[in-house]
């Protein structure tokens, strides 16, 4: 049985839908699951596995799971991953059996997740409710990205070109979000969720 917002209903209770988080790197997303992860820890937050290496003060298995080339190649051959993709030189990716269980128990599940991965689950979760996070303007997603102080200007000028592919495909998502204030994004993603606030 589908409930009106596209969601399966189980046993007379809503199976929640997965909400993807995603838009520009620096546009802050980490931040804003943060916030969500402090205030609200009903709401499940998949933890990615990534091969790049611990930024200062990340914590195996908190921010990610750090795995090494062989570790990744693992899990995609196994299809142990919902979505993966490469940035920046490093690979991402979301493990399958996690999400999918919180799911069929009802559980609110967000990821945080690059454009990419979002399209490769909008075609593996067509029901998943893909949410862009907008900056207010590129004058300030760059300086976002250059005030951060943590990586060479190679890899800015990286983030920054694929930032301009990121912001052109924000029609493909179902809702966006301009992140103004971070309050402000983490109430309206948590409406969407419909989790209680």
């Amino acid at each position: 049985m589908t409930a009106p917002d596209g969601s399966q209903l189980k046993h007379g209770r809503l199976a929640r839908r997965l909400t993807v988080l995603s838009g520009p790197s620096g546009v802050g997303k980490s931040t804003v699951v943060a916030e969500i992860r402090r205030a609200h820890p009903e709401v499940w937050l998949s933890v990615s596995v990534t091969t790049r290496s611990p930024r200062p003060g990340e914590i195996d298995g908190l921010q990610y799971h750090f795995v090494d080339d062989a570790g990744f190649d693992r899990l995609v051959a196994e299809g142990e991953l919902l979505e993966w993709a490469e940035f920046a030189g490093n690979r991402y990716g979301t493990p399958r059996r996690p999400v999918e269980e919180r799911l069929a128990r009802g559980e609110a599940v967000l990821l945080e997740i690059d454009l990419q991965g979002a399209r490769q689950v909008r075609r593996t979760m067509p029901a998943a409710r893909l949410v862009f996070l907008a900056p207010p303007s590129w004058d300030e997603l760059v300086r976002r990205l250059t005030g951060r102080g943590t990586e060479p200007p190679d890899v800015i000028e990286r983030r920054l070109a694929a930032a301009r592919v990121e912001l052109a495909a924000e029609k493909e998502f179902d809702v966006t979000l301009v992140n103004t204030s971070v309050q402000d994004v983490v109430h309206e993603l948590l409406v969407l969720m419909a989790v209680r606030q």
